[in-house]
């Protein structure tokens, strides 16, 4: 008889018992888990040393009026908390320069592979901005960062390229000191502004960049909107802008319109719409005015004018249609350093008006140029 043994698995080689398997996995899940956790510490601790070092570097570059609630440097990008520049104390109109709850910079990869530092998008949220313009015309926006003087024996190489795919401006307040105007510095106040800008590329600017811009402009007796869209480029100052304006209060805007010895306005509204194209430094903008209830202050009776036009034929205007439309075309050279309005379009533009309010020419180029100019800050 041939006794035959049957192998039972037991036997097997390399068999585990399903126990000991689950224990070796455990293991590793621990091991792994372990090894994971060791790296998010370290990624947290080098976060939060690289965080450290950038609120530091930011501080320096902002300067000593500058304060900064926190910085958080996360793995899509960094975010600062409550960033306040303010003005110096006696040279600036404003207590504040900047002021942002929130602003967010995510890089772009493109810094990974090409020269330069590459930005994909700058977020400012709920933040405040004060403007000046000069006597003779000259923009001011955050001195203390644009106007910083040179440090003794600062180098003076080539500057790094930066370009900013998008900055994007989410509930911004904005005021605006015009100091060209002759009535002394006027101040025009900006709400709820959104914008979409970019591409932004410095220091050379030769990218044609979009700008898709909302904003309120608040009046002592009613608020208007303004909208601008389109695209310029700093470097060219080629430009396919198109402006409209809707509501605005035109007690709002009383300085660019009156004269120092004209009356005031007692209320009424402005539209405005604008479309303008510089090519090769060369502007052509037609557009068309609309002023809507306009009611006059005390003035000068029948030798009082009103832009200089005559306050009579104003007022019966407005009297027999409710509102007053002038059709113009802005046209002329840009580089012009005093942004001059040339004589020919001074006289197209009063014959406008001149025509749609029934009035002779005589006196009212003078005025409608000194409207024109007074808008454009020359």
């Amino acid at each position: 008889m041939i006794a035959v043994t049957a192998e039972t698995p037991h036997a097997s080689v390399g068999w585990r018992p399903a126990a000991t398997i689950d224990r070796v996995n455990r293991n590793r899940l621990v091991l792994l888990a372990g090894l994971l956790a060791l790296l998010a510490f370290g990624a947290l601790l080098g976060l939060r040393t690289a965080s450290g070092q950038i609120e530091a570097s930011l501080r320096e570059a902002l300067g000593p009026r500058a304060s900064i609630g926190a910085v958080r440097l996360g793995l899509t990008g960094l975010e600062i908390s409550d960033l306040r520049i303010r003005a110096a104390p006696g040279a600036w109109p404003s207590a504040d320069e900047l002021v942002a709850k929130r602003v967010s910079l995510r890089p772009g990869l493109a810094t990974l592979w090409s020269r330069g530092w590459h930005v994909g998008r700058i977020e400012v949220e709920d933040g405040y901005l004060s403007m000046q313009r000069s006597r003779h015309g000259k923009l001011r926006v955050l001195p203390a960062l644009l106007e910083k003087p040179s440090a003794p024996g600062a180098e003076t190489g080539s500057a790094p390229q930066v370009r900013i795919a998008q900055v994007v401006l989410h509930d911004l307040a904005i005021d605006f000191h015009d100091a060209s105007v002759r009535q002394g510095t006027h101040k025009m106040r900006f709400e709820s502004l959104d914008a979409s800008v970019g591409p932004l590329a410095f220091p050379a600017f030769d990218e044609a960049t979009d700008i898709d811009l909302q904003a309120t402009l608040k009046g002592p007796q009613r608020n208007g909107r303004i909208s601008i869209r389109g695209e310029f480029t700093v470097a060219s100052l080629d430009a396919k802008l198109k402006a409209v304006v809707q509501g605005v209060d035109l007690i709002a805007l009383q300085p660019y319109l009156l004269k120092v010895n004209e009356g005031g306005v007692k209320r009424g509204s402005l539209d405005l719409t604008l479309d303008a194209t510089v090519k090769a430094k060369r502007l052509h903008a037609p557009g068309r005015v609309t002023l809507s209830g306009l009611e006059l202050a005390s003035g000068d009776g029948l030798l009082g004018t009103f832009g200089g036009v005559p306050r009579q034929a104003v007022l019966a205007a407005m009297k027999r249609d409710g509102r007053i439309e002038v059709g113009f075309t802005l046209e002329g050279r840009i580089d012009d350093p005093a942004f001059s309005i040339n004589d020919n379009l001074a006289t197209k533009l009063a014959g406008g008006l001149a025509e749609t309010l029934g009035v002779s020419l005589g006196g009212v180029v003078e005025g409608v140029g000194g409207v024109i100019k007074g808008l454009l800050g020359r």
